[in-house]
Formats: structure tokens, C-alpha cells, sequence
């Protein structure tokens, strides 16, 4: 068996154990692992497994990551979530839908602070679903409506996986943060616009004309919460693009912060700092046990020449860049009804990213685009993985009524997929003015 099938078939072996429940990060490392043994030997496997893991996570810009989460973890035990749907519930809850826009409002705002999509889901889950299913929405709708908000977590900045595909790639993270506000602001009004077309062409999903929770009324205070959110994430996303403070340092200005909002808010007791630190420290491991086992993977990859190989295979086919990026794309939304997008960017960009390369990408916008894919998964049947977190906290939404919920979400974030990738200057205006 030549090294370049060895390769291939490691990655679809890694494919399919992930698909049988294995954990991610054990199955790319051991797998990296084993492979790496049968192409170097004992010798080259004691080199790999004793420098590797440490050289995959030391460099200081990883910093970055348990500082955003941080930031996120503080902000929701703080009840900011509550606060930001019963605002934008003020604003839009008596119209038709209204409810479902304040959630898709409430899901940008909070994914700006938060960057995880998963937790983006339960968060506002726990707060919007029971709301709208009390107003008469339908379960499985209101249910889809905060599974497709909370992908909005993984691209509005700060987010996690755009620092994972910056540190991948050796791409810029403050371009990449940068270049996903257009983007993320398109996805939010392409959801709302969603809503609007998906209660009118179906009038059970929500009731017509009836005022939201407590009559649109917002408790003085939550007006002041939303503004306090909105200059947090000014500061942050401004000083990166003013060039006042690098990424690592904004995440460091957003986690102190969310620590003083939580104080202000009288929520930031001994108990719940405890959880806040457990919390923090729980996904910040997972995320570099992840980042360690994929890059036991990777150098496994390397070694057997995939990312040359098909390099090479795409040249030989004569294929223009446009058939590339078109192919890259159903590749990933293939791939993300089987994975959720940290697996899918961790597995697949350090033999995609080479190919990107080759074929002149921007990497900004190559990145932003794989990211928009990844989201696209997350709600993706069989296996979005937001629908399962929504389900789990809605269960009196079945599967079938969430899934019929999700299609016009799915094709708002298809069109909003056509218009990054035939126009990347959507994407590249704003990391323009970086450069001057």
C-alpha cells in the first residue's frame, strides 16, 4: 500500500469511527498514532508522541481560546441571554413571528459574546423555546428557529473556530474576525427574512398578531443590560480593528469585562464563579485535547503526502479554481450531516487549506466560506448537532417537526453561501482598511 493510500484510508477510517461515537480527539489521535508507527517505526512514534501534543498547543496565541470562553461562560451565568431576548422581544414581539425574530436577534447578540454555536443553542434555547411554545407558536419551529440562531455563534466574532482555522493556516485572526461581521450580519437578516416567509407561508408556525411575553413590556434595566453587550462587543471587535489591542489581548478585555458586568449584576457569586471556572476550564481541555489529537493526525497526513497528492490529482484534472471552490463546498456539506464543524475544521483544513493555497485563495475568505459550510451542518439533518441540543432542551418537539421547521433556515444559509462565494468582496471590504 502506497503512503498516499495509507493516508486516505486513515481519514475515512477517522470518518467512520467519529460517525460510530468515538470521541474526536481519540480517534484522529490514535489513529495518527498507529499510523505514523507503521510508516516510522518504534523510534519515529516515541519522537512524535514526545514533542507533538506539547508543540500543538504551547504557542502563546492559543491563549486566546480559554480567554473568549471565559468571556462566553461569564456572560451567560450572568442571565445576559434573558435580558437580550426580553429587549429585541420589546421591540418586534407583537408582530407576526415576533417572538422568532427577538430569538434570532437574541442568538446574534449572544453568539458575539459566547462563540460557541452549542452552547449559543442551549443558552437561548432554555429562554426562547418555552416562551414562543407558550405563545402559541408551534414546538418544532420555535425549536429550529434557536437551532439555526445558535450557528450564528460560530461566525459572528468572537469565534472559536475562526481562531481554530487561524492557527491552523497561519491566517490573521483579527482579518478573520474582521471579515465575518459582513457575513454574520447577512446570515441574521437572512434568518429574519426566513421567519417572516416561513410564518406567512405557514400560518400554524406562529400566531398572528398577538403580543409577546409580558405585552413587549422590557424591564427598565434590560434596555441598559443590551446596551452594556453591545459596548462590550464594540470594544472588543473595534480595538482588533483599530489595532488597538490584538486578538489576544481583546479576548483578555472581554473576559474582564464580562467578569465587571457580572458583578454589576450582582451575579457573580463565590458558587458561581466556581461553576464559571469549572466551565472554562472543562471546554478549554476538550478544545486542546481536540487540537493535540488532530495534530497527531495531521503530521500523520503530512507524512504520507495526501495534501500533495491532491494537489496534484486537481491539477492533472485540468479543474478551474471556480470548479475547485464548488467541489470543496459540497465536500464540507456532505460532511457536515455526519460531523460537527470543530471535527470537520480540525480534520480537514491541514490537507483543504494546502489545495486553497495552490489555487490563490484569499485565506480570509476561504476561511470565512468553510466556516459558513461548517455552520450549515450544525442544523443539517442527520447529524445537526444543534437539533439534538434543542430537542434535548424542548422535548415536547419531535424530530419531524423540527426538521420541517429547519428547511427555510437551510435555504437562507444556501443562498447567503451563494453570495460569499460569487462575491468575496462581501467578505474582504472590511479586512481592506486593516491594511492602511
Amino acid at each position: 500500500m502506497s503512503d498516499a493510500a495509507l493516508g486516505t484510508a486513515g481519514f475515512v477510517l477517522a470518518l467512520f469511527l467519529v460517525a460510530c461515537g468515538v470521541p474526536v480527539a481519540i480517534a484522529t489521535g490514535v489513529i495518527g498514532a498507529v499510523g505514523f508507527w507503521w510508516l516510522n517505526g518504534w523510534v519515529g512514534l516515541n519522537f512524535v508522541l514526545g514533542s507533538v501534543p506539547f508543540e500543538a498547543i504551547f504557542p502563546y496565541s492559543f491563549s486566546v481560546i480559554p480567554l473568549f470562553i471565559l468571556m462566553g461562560v461569564v456572560m451567560a451565568h450572568a442571565g445576559l441571554s434573558r435580558a437580550l431576548f426580553d429587549a429585541l422581544n420589546a421591540a418586534v414581539g407583537r408582530l407576526t413571528g415576533g417572538l422568532a425574530l427577538a430569538s434570532i436577534g437574541a442568538c446574534a447578540f449572544f453568539g458575539a459574546i459566547c462563540g460557541s454555536s452549542l452552547a449559543t443553542a442551549a443558552t437561548m434555547g432554555r429562554v426562547a423555546i418555552p416562551e414562543m411554545e407558550r405563545r402559541g407558536y408551534n414546538a418544532g419551529f420555535a425549536a429550529a428557529t434557536v437551532a439555526a440562531g445558535g450557528t450564528l455563534g460560530v461566525l459572528i466574532p468572537p469565534s472559536i473556530i475562526l481562531v481554530i482555522y487561524g492557527l491552523l493556516t497561519q491566517t490573521s485572526i483579527g482579518a478573520l474576525f474582521i471579515a465575518a461581521l459582513v457575513p454574520g450580519l447577512i446570515a441574521t437578516a437572512l434568518y429574519a427574512v426566513a421567519v417572516l416567509v416561513a410564518v406567512r407561508a405557514n400560518p400554524s408556525f406562529a400566531p398572528r398578531g398577538k403580543a409577546a411575553a409580558d405585552d413587549g413590556e422590557a424591564r427598565p434595566s434590560v434596555g441598559l443590560d443590551m446596551a452594556v453587550v453591545a459596548l462590550l462587543f464594540v470594544i472588543v471587535i473595534g480595538g482588533i480593528f483599530t489595532g488597538l489591542f490584538s486578538p489576544t489581548e481583546s479576548a483578555a478585555v472581554g473576559a474582564i469585562g464580562a467578569l465587571l458586568l457580572a458583578a454589576f449584576r450582582k451575579a457573580l457569586t463565590v458558587r458561581t464563579l466556581g461553576m464559571i471556572i469549572s466551565e472554562t476550564a472543562s471546554m478549554s481541555g476538550m478544545i486542546f485535547l481536540l487540537i493535540i489529537g488532530a495534530a497527531l493526525f495531521n503530521y500523520f497526513l503530512e507524512t504520507t503526502g495526501i495534501p500533495q497528492a491532491l494537489i496534484r490529482v486537481i491539477e492533472a484534472s485540468g479543474l478551474s479554481a471556480s470548479a475547485v471552490i464548488v467541489l470543496i463546498l459540497i465536500f464540507y456539506l456532505i460532511l457536515g450531516c455526519f460531523l460537527d464543524s470543530m471535527s470537520m475544521i480540525l480534520l480537514t483544513v491541514p490537507f483543504i487549506g494546502p489545495l486553497a493555497v495552490q489555487f490563490g485563495f484569499d485565506m480570509v475568505w476561504f476561511g470565512v466560506i468553510i466556516v459558513v459550510v461548517a455552520e450549515i451542518g450544525l442544523i443539517t439533518p442527520p447529524v445537526g448537532m444543534n437539533l439534538f441540543v434543542v430537542q434535548a432542551v424542548a422535548p415536547s418537539a419531535n424530530q419531524r417537526a423540527v426538521l420541517r421547521g429547519i428547511v427555510p433556515f437551510i435555504a437562507a444559509d444556501l443562498v447567503r453561501l451563494v453570495l460569499l462565494a460569487s462575491f468575496p468582496a462581501l467578505t474582504l471590504w472590511l479586512p481592506g482598511f486593516l491594511n492602511h
